[in-house]
């Protein structure tokens, strides 16, 4: 498959005195041939939280630049590399503090077979399609969201609790056991879906409904939600940072069917092997 994109960034300061997300590629650097796109989120109250961020952004964008050039579909031995990569940087960058950096990871990569999604903690991925609403939403790696689970918070406490910022898996130097991601192969993608990645800070004033609600306005251009979006966002304490990843067009090619379903087995076979998150990772 090839897909028509429009890519927007937000990328907002928030009531913070420094930027503790990242974006690769950086707001400026965004073309319309653009189909890797990295957002981290630098933990707050931990030393260098933007070096961490800024580190994983950087090394897992060098690893992988090069495939989109490629005509052949990405896969997880391509992602694995690029994570493997991302932790070596950041055992490189330990300034050996008794609190150690850290940061979120989103991830999305267009290519033949559809879109190849991961996460790790709280910074999340949405799939909209404007008719249906949320097709896709990623799992918060959270202590609040495991509480929830094992039935000792209500979804009303899971919104508010003071807890909610503790996350269970977070990127770190020199982890005894690294944290992989989850990981879901997207290939129902179609005309006019949007997929929308966000740090946890774009989330502070807004339910899941308003964001479909913003971007399904038939009469806003991509430019005006991405207004909205920052104007409903202005009063979050947090860094707040997003890519909006408007699909204009979908164009099928010669043996796509076969490759999507390809990856379509293989994302049942990863939901089949994903378990609930039980543990607290102490970040």
């Amino acid at each position: 498959m090839k897909y028509v994109l429009n890519v927007l960034p937000i990328y907002e300061l928030g009531k913070r005195e420094k930027q503790e997300d990242s974006l690769f590629p950086r707001p400026n650097e965004v073309t319309p041939s653009t189909r890797l796109f990295i957002l981290c989120d630098g933990m707050g109250g931990h030393d260098a939280g933007e070096v961490a961020s800024q580190t994983v952004c950087e090394a897992m964008g060098r690893c992988l630049l090069h495939t989109e050039e490629r005509t052949e579909a990405f896969d997880e031995n391509d992602f694995k590399a690029a994570l493997t990569a991302a932790y070596d940087a950041l055992d490189e960058k330990d300034s050996n503090t008794p609190k150690k950096m850290g940061t979120t990871l989103t991830f999305a990569r267009f290519h033949r077979g559809g879109c190849f999604l991961a996460h790790i903690g709280d910074s999340r991925i949405y799939h909209i399609r404007p008719s249906q609403g949320i097709l896709f939403q990623t799992r918060d790696h959270s202590l609040v969201n495991a509480l929830f689970d094992a039935g000792e918070l209500s979804y009303e406490e899971l919104k508010t609790s003071r807890q909610k910022n503790i996350i269970t898996r977070a990127m770190q130097p020199h982890l005894e056991h690294r944290f992989s991601a989850d990981i879901k192969h997207v290939t129902d993608i179609r005309p006019n879906d949007y997929f929308f990645m966000c740090s946890d800070g774009m989330l502070e004033e807004m339910e899941n409904q308003n964001l479909v609600n913003i971007l399904s306005d038939e009469q806003a251009t991509d430019e005006e939600k991405r207004r909205i979006l920052v104007k409903v966002s202005e009063s979050s304490h947090d860094n707040h940072s997003a890519f909006i990843i408007h699909v204009l067009d979908v164009v099928q090619e010669e043996g796509d069917r076969q490759l999507l379903a390809q990856f379509e087995e293989k994302d049942k076979l990863i939901k089949r092997k994903t378990a609930p998150e039980l543990s607290a990772a102490q970040v």
